[in-house]
């Protein structure tokens, strides 16, 4: 159904579809085409559209204020088509080097982005975004919100927390936590910046033509410092990358503070998606929290 689709749709004339690895939300193909180009293609049942298209408005945001050497994946369609949904998006050729130069450029053009949305102002000066997206496979609600600490609470650490309990995953603290996280917030006054949202090392990489790639974004206007924190889970991303980014805009001195409660939001997504270690490292983190 896909190769008749891309031919009538698009007129791309198919030579191989091949699955490739791309997470564990959306099923992931390559797609190499008779006239020796490539492209990127994500498939899930019907239900998941919305997923597709708020991803592709968060690529084309992100592309608008991104400076010449960072790439998105250009969206090229996105319907049903069947009982599928269907994203299509350029190819990105990652490279297999490790670049510090180049890690250092990534993480100073990250805080040319971030400036370049503080200047386009599309949320008024709010936290939030115009819809809800998706963090993985998790609903993220993005209601507009002058009040950071407020946001944050309430929209993402609550928010978590309500899905874990609905599942029947209690976490010990969860309502001191949240005091607490309003109490540490409360007189941070961040800028409302458009964030990639899910900036983890498996969301970004340098490419086989110079530059860098940012990818898969659950974009919102938020403080800065959270896309900094998460680029810190998972492997994390090489210190060239923080110290291109402390470069081109400093974080304030006490960001470090605000790491931990700011990576509880993803540790708790994972907690809700996975289980596993993933519940015993969010308690551990309520509990240093607390403490």
């Amino acid at each position: 159904m896909l190769e008749p689709w891309l031919q009538q749709r698009l007129g791309l004339a198919v030579h191989r579809l091949e699955p490739v690895t791309g997470g564990s939300i959306h099923r992931c193909w390559r797609l190499d085409l008779i006239d020796g180009s490539r492209a990127f293609l994500k498939t899930n049942q019907h239900a998941a559209l919305p997923w597709l298209e708020a991803e592709v408005e968060g690529l084309e945001t992100l592309a608008a204020v991104a400076p010449a050497t960072v790439s998105l994946p250009k969206p090229l369609a996105c319907e049903r088509v069947g009982d599928q949904a269907v994203l299509l998006l350029s190819w990105l050729e990652f490279s297999a080097k490790d670049d510090s130069a180049a890690w250092h450029r990534f993480g100073f053009d990250l805080a040319s982005l971030h400036k370049a949305s503080v200047a386009a102002g599309d949320g008024q000066g709010c936290f939030g975004w115009s819809r809800d997206n998706v963090i993985g496979a998790t609903p993220q609600p993005n209601g507009w919100s002058g009040d950071w600490a407020g946001f944050f609470v309430e929209q993402r650490l609550a928010h978590q927390l309500r899905l874990a309990s609905a599942s029947g995953l209690e976490f010990k603290g969860a309502v001191p936590l949240l005091a607490r996280a309003q109490a540490l917030l409360q007189d941070h006054q961040p800028e409302p910046v458009l964030v990639h949202g899910d900036l983890w090392r498996g969301n970004a990489d340098l490419l086989v033509t110079g530059g860098a790639a940012l990818y898969d974004p659950a974009v919102h206007r938020a403080d800065r410092e959270v896309d900094l924190a998460m680029a810190q889970l998972f492997g994390g991303f090489p210190a060239p990358f923080f110290e291109g980014y402390h470069q081109g805009w400093p974080l304030p001195p006490d960001a470090d503070a605000r790491v931990g409660l700011y990576n509880l939001y993803h540790r708790l997504n994972h907690a809700n998606l996975f289980g596993g270690g993933y519940v015993r490292q969010a308690q551990q983190v309520i509990d240093a929290l607390l403490r």
